[in-house]
């Protein structure tokens, strides 16, 4: 080796060297400035310290015998009722807005299209209370499936009825 190849060669090592040392100085300055600021507020954040608490509460809270568990109060998980989370109409005309016309309004599962006298004409012959029975009980007949109030159990009789006769009055106009 000449006394030029090992000139190079220091010359290159030492380049080298202060470029290692230039860029752990730079990544460890990054990670001190990050350290005093983003931490911090993330750390603040109301949303991270929710998170933080939803996900480290204990999954369950036992009793234990021979300790104070007065507490730990039993909670009795009742299912919600079916449709209770819908608004409860007030009227007929609500009613079938919000029950009837699903089904009703398009003519779905056998069901007579609200409006159309034709289709209805063989219903509306058994009688008014006959249509309040199977509008308040459901009824399956040939391809026709109604279930028990529309489905809507939660709904008193009154507001069924007064759907059936929004329905009726529909076939006038």
């Amino acid at each position: 080796m000449t006394k030029h190849d090992t000139h190079f060669i220091n010359t290159f090592s030492l380049v080298i060297g202060l470029l290692v040392v230039v860029a752990i100085a730079l990544f460890a300055l990054a990670r001190v400035v990050a350290g005093q600021t983003q931490g911090e507020q993330v750390r603040a954040e109301e949303a991270f310290q929710s998170g933080v608490a939803a996900r480290t509460q204990p999954l369950s809270r036992e009793a234990v015998a021979g300790k104070d568990n007065s507490a730990l109060a039993i909670v009795e998980n009742k299912p919600a009722a079916a449709g209770s989370a819908l608004p409860v109409p007030k009227n007929g005309t609500e009613v079938y807005e919000q029950v009837c016309n699903a089904c009703h309004g398009q003519g779905i599962a056998g069901a007579p299209k609200a409006g159309d006298a034709a289709a209805w004409a063989s219903h509306v012959s058994k009688g008014k209370s006959t249509l309040y029975q199977h509008a308040l009980q459901g009824i399956t007949e040939g391809t026709a499936v109604m279930p028990a109030k529309g489905g809507r159990t939660d709904l008193s009789d009154e507001l069924i009825k007064a759907g059936v006769d929004h329905m009726l009055e529909m076939l006038k106009h």
